[in-house]
């Protein structure tokens, strides 16, 4: 096992470069519980080191994106500017929220996410078909573009508001709200769902990473090998995203997510020494 400090925040990175570009959420779902247990870094200084790589990462990704014509730029500045202006708020409540509480408030996170694709790789068998409900958000066949009405504004300025509170609380980039709230209110395929994910993603992330360093939070002799190892790794990972199969990927992130859930829990409640 590597003792370097910099090869371990960098391999840890990698970990989190390859989640994002599997399934578009998660990369910061798992990059804090990463730093937590494998750097022993407290909640409030693992959230902005998880987000400079996320976003890093996410940018990277959301590039790719643009230049293949799959991300919904208008949606996604919508939901990532809001992101951007309630990250702020996150970053404050984290400065006044005791490390065990955010723990365990990082471990609910977990478990709603890990049921989330539990269910999404063993889809219901045997329901009737019923007819499709109405979208707040859908394409336009004719343009190709969503058809924007009051409705679907406030469906996506509520998830950035949402996904941008919780990057500035526990770093987590937003992918594990963005990514469903994008099946559950629009009609856009799922390549373009995880590209304007990753785009919202980078943005909200931005917003978190200028307020923890106006709060003068980031270690960045850890944060620049991690960040720099997701990004790698997230480059790597799309040239196999393809080859994976969709449910076993869900299911094994299902358990990762209940078992760093129980970890999280048991270290927020004091069963764990936090040793660092």
């Amino acid at each position: 096992m590597p003792s370097d400090p910099t090869l371990i925040a960098t391999l840890l990175g990698g970990v989190v470069g390859l989640v994002l570009a599997l399934s578009g959420a998660g990369g910061g779902i798992i990059a804090v519980p990463l730093l937590v247990f494998g750097l022993h870094l407290p909640m409030i200084a693992a959230a902005p080191v998880g987000l400079i790589a996320v976003g890093l990462a996410a940018m990277l990704g959301a590039g790719l994106g643009l230049r293949n014509g799959i991300v919904r730029y208008r949606a996604a500045t919508l939901i990532g500017s809001i992101g951007m202006l309630a990250a702020p708020i996150g970053v404050w409540l984290a400065e006044h929220i005791p490390n065990p509480p955010l723990l365990i408030a990082f471990a609910g996170v977990l478990a709603v996410t890990g049921v989330r694709s539990w269910r999404r790789a063993r889809p219901p068998v045997g329901e009737c078909a019923s007819a499709p409900r109405p979208l707040p958000c859908h394409v336009d066949p004719a343009e190709g573009r969503l058809h924007w009405t009051a409705p679907c504004a406030r469906a996506l300025a509520a998830v950035g508001l949402l996904s941008g509170t919780l990057s500035g609380l526990l770093g987590v980039g937003g992918g594990f709200v963005i990514v469903p709230a994008l099946q559950r209110h629009t009609d856009l395929d799922s390549r373009s769902i995880l590209a304007t994910s990753l785009a919202v993603i980078a943005l909200v992330s931005i917003g978190g990473i200028v307020a923890a360093g106006l709060h003068g939070r980031i270690d960045w002799p850890t944060a620049l090998p991690f960040a720099g190892g997701a990004a790698l790794a997230l480059l790597a990972g799309r040239l196999v995203a393809g080859r994976v199969q969709g449910n076993r990927l869900d299911q094994a992130f299902a358990l990762v997510c209940f078992g760093v859930a129980l970890l999280m829990v048991a270290r927020g409640s004091g069963l764990i020494d936090y040793g660092g």
